[in-house]
């Protein structure tokens, strides 16, 4: 008979995991992870969605394996609008880390940080590599939980950002999150803020129309982006579609741009282009490759200040579960967190 030894395994809170990861750190890591598929090193398996009510309420189960640091885990994270009256946090979850060479658990995270973090720096990367280098203005189209991430992300890539721009559909909401923008933005992050200017959207029309970089963080499940309102050689990185029938941008839009995805599979069942797919506008092949074939080179990016460049990313549990192993990688060194008896 085996003998059960004592084993413990750490947990990291929401406060925990902020001191352990930056934004750098994360950019580096969601990067690393994106070439990690590229070179066949990790592996993503199905994830579980459901709407407990839809565009009010749902969760999604997310899983992988990172070969090449021997780690497997999975993340559930769950998402309720109407938590925000009861002055409870929209997004919450854990994420659970296991070693590949014994099955045995590492460690448990807080989720809703990292899932932030490492989406902002998703739609930040897509930008770094996409977008025309002289890209001045960038458009927030969202002002919930993933706003700042987005933007604090953003300014740490495309240092020649001059304005932030964010729309949203509640204009008080909006206002206030753009004023304590700065504030937020330094003490949470460390962003350095003195040569950009914030402004909220007044109108999402004029505010498309006059944006280099286009980041979307809805719910939306109709298209609130119009194709004409989208002037050349715009980039636009998004992130809110990661569920069946979510949409934020015109399927012609999608038709006449350069097209690139974080995961193939994913993105064609769940993504921005499930939609502009189902309607015959794009078929597969429209699709230039996964951006991580792009950061290695195996793929040409944009080839004009003219073109139109769309990254659409569904997310993927191996960035959630690299920045949890990175996130108690840290908590060790430093002893952060709590450990617990199994």
């Amino acid at each position: 008979m085996i003998k059960k030894e004592a084993y413990q395994v750490r947990f990291l809170s929401d406060h925990d995991v902020r001191q352990g990861l930056n934004v750098p750190q994360v950019i580096h890591l969601v990067e690393t992870v994106y070439k990690a598929r590229s070179e066949e090193n990790t592996e993503t398996w199905p994830t579980i969605f459901y709407d407990f009510v839809p565009g009010k309420a749902d969760m999604d189960i997310k899983s992988g394996y990172l070969k090449s640091d021997k780690v497997f885990g999975h993340k559930t994270i769950t998402w309720f609008a109407e938590n925000e009256a009861k002055q409870l946090p929209t997004l919450t979850g854990l994420i659970n880390v296991f070693d590949a060479d014994t099955g045995r658990p590492l460690g448990i995270t807080e989720a809703s940080y990292i899932t932030g973090i490492r989406t902002g720096a998703s739609g930040a990367i897509g930008a770094k590599y996409l977008a025309r280098k002289d890209s001045e203005t960038l458009l927030v189209v969202g002002s919930g939980n993933q706003a700042i991430f987005q933007i604090a992300c953003a300014l740490s890539v495309l240092p020649n950002l001059k304005t932030v721009c964010v729309a949203g559909r509640d204009q008080e909401k909006l206002r206030t999150f753009v004023n304590t923008l700065p504030h937020r933005l330094q003490s949470e992050f460390g962003t350095n803020i003195e040569s950009v200017t914030f402004e909220a959207a007044e109108s999402l029309e004029e505010a498309v129309k006059s944006s280099d970089i286009i980041i979307t963080v809805t719910s939306s499940r109709t298209p609130i982006i119009k194709r004409e309102w989208v002037k050349e050689g715009t980039h636009l990185s998004c992130i809110g579609a990661d569920m069946t029938g979510k949409q934020e941008i015109d399927s012609n839009l999608v038709s006449q741009a350069i097209l690139y995805v974080d995961d193939r599979e994913h993105c064609i069942h769940v993504g921005e282009i499930e939609i502009p797919l189902k309607e015959g506008k794009i078929t597969e092949s429209h699709i230039r490759g996964e951006i991580g074939d792009l950061i290695l080179g195996k793929i040409k990016g944009r080839t004009s200040n003219e073109q139109i460049t769309i990254f659409d990313a569904t997310g993927m549990a191996i960035l959630d579960i690299y920045a949890a192993k990175m996130a108690l990688q840290t908590a060790e060194e430093r002893n952060l967190g709590v450990k617990i008896d199994i």
